[in-house]
């Protein structure tokens, strides 16, 4: 069977493993937009810890049981620099309460980043 959406797969993995919660979960393939994810979901605290392992191409992922939803957006909506909060009404819960992701020209970032460095881009997350 093939992965259509290897972020996709991640992510519902990630918020599987914390509705029964587990306190780690195993995540594969290994991707560099997988890891840049994982790293913005650690500092933000909705994430306790994250390590790779390279020769098994996989992640392994220590929960803290801070998240409530997560998941990709699809398809990716374009976002110019003045319209994330149309796009915050709609993906997240409250103003100010969890984070959309954003591939931009300087990689990948959240929404608040994005708008602070006046930069747009492409949703492809979000997490609260």
């Amino acid at each position: 069977m093939a992965i259509h959406s290897p972020l996709a797969n991640m992510m519902s993995k990630i918020l599987n493993s914390e509705i029964v919660g587990k306190r780690e979960c195993s995540l594969t393939p290994f991707s560099k937009e997988g890891e840049r994810v994982l790293e913005i979901l650690k500092d933000k605290g909705y994430l306790a810890d994250f390590k790779v392992i390279k020769n098994e191409g996989k992640f392994v992922v220590q929960l803290n049981g801070k998240i409530n939803k997560c998941g990709v957006i699809s398809p990716n909506f374009n976002v110019k620099k003045a319209g994330y909060e149309a796009y915050e009404k709609r993906f997240l819960p409250a103003k100010d309460f969890g984070l959309l992701l954003v591939t931009t020209t300087q990689g990948i970032m959240t929404h608040t980043e994005a708008q602070d460095k006046g930069l747009g881009g492409r949703l492809i997350g979000y997490c609260y």
